[in-house]
């Protein structure tokens, strides 16, 4: 059903008595525009440390801190990271709105080996008790499905067990959802892409992130809206890749919101693989794009601001 007083469809498996926490989770971590500024905090498990030392990445990313004091001090929608980090840090951090990701899983297996499966961690029951012991301001769970592994059944088991529950508890819920395993051929196709949108649709999501499609002679920003037609009223966010220049990166990301009918971007790598004030920066970049409605021209001009 749709509240007009907010302007947001509330799912009718939120229940009467958190309809109100729903809506203000998803008017927090959308900032009142409907569009999202995900910055992702999660890939020290996905990618171990490789996204955080080595070369062209700045030494403040060698610190786990470093997520938060981006996310403390830039513009976000919302802080995606597992509940261990928040356990450790979140007591310096309370004003930031947090996204608990459920399941994570390493890149030291590849498909090549055994399809992927990403076993969930905690129960969203538990998340709430810790945000109700702890204070902090989380708003939303997030788990990721392998669309094509072996396990997917399991996979999409759970994911359709969380987003009723968080529902129920009203929190808003993102899927990040991958076709990956040794039946997928090609992860970027993008009608897979659109399917695993209209995948997350069905199990009542309220964002789906996924990454950018690719085909030979073929624009991706057209290609694009394929995934968020199928996705209906479940809004898609694509997932930022890996680094790129900034000014290349605001152009995609432009064209995915304004020209594919993207609802916003999950951003990890280009952002805190930065120094701190790069990083904040550029969050500030992506936010007024996202959700300020920015051109390609004025994100660069506050990237490159002193």
């Amino acid at each position: 059903m749709s509240n007009q007083k907010c302007d947001v469809h509330v799912p009718l498996d939120v229940g009467k008595s958190v309809r109100e926490c729903y809506v203000k989770n998803y008017l927090s971590v959308t900032r009142k525009s409907g569009r999202l500024m995900l910055f992702a905090g999660d890939q020290k498990v996905e990618h171990l440390n490789d996204d955080f030392y080595g070369e062209a990445i700045h030494s403040d990313d060698s610190d786990p801190e470093h997520l938060f004091r981006i996310a403390s001090q830039a513009r976000i929608g919302v802080f995606a990271t597992q509940l261990g980090l928040l356990s450790r840090y979140g007591m310096d951090y309370p004003d930031i709105p947090y996204l608990v990701k459920l399941n994570s899983r390493t890149n030291l297996v590849k498909t090549s080996q055994a399809d992927p499966f990403s076993q969930q961690w905690y129960q969203v029951k538990q998340i709430i008790d810790f945000r109700d012991n702890s204070g902090l301001n989380i708003a939303a769970v997030g788990y990721t499905i392998y669309l094509g592994s072996e396990y997917e059944a399991e996979m999409l088991r759970q994911a359709a067990h969380i987003v009723y529950d968080a529902h129920t508890h009203g929190l808003v819920t993102v899927l990040w959802i991958y076709p990956r395993g040794k039946a997928v051929t090609d992860e970027r196709n993008p009608h897979l892409i659109a399917g695993a949108t209209g995948v997350a649709a069905c199990l009542g999501s309220d964002f789906v992130k996924v990454n950018y499609p690719k085909k030979e002679g073929c624009e991706p920003k057209e290609l694009f809206k394929e995934a968020v037609r199928a996705a209906g009223r479940t809004k898609v966010v694509c997932a930022g890749g890996s680094s790129d220049d900034a000014e290349s990166f605001f152009k995609r990301l432009y064209d995915q919101i304004y020209v594919s009918g993207a609802a916003g971007n999950a951003t990890g790598r280009n952002i805190h693989q930065k120094s701190l004030g790069d990083a904040v920066r550029m969050c500030n970049a992506i936010y007024a794009i996202t959700v300020e409605g920015k051109g390609v021209e004025e994100a660069t001009r506050i990237y490159h601001s002193r």
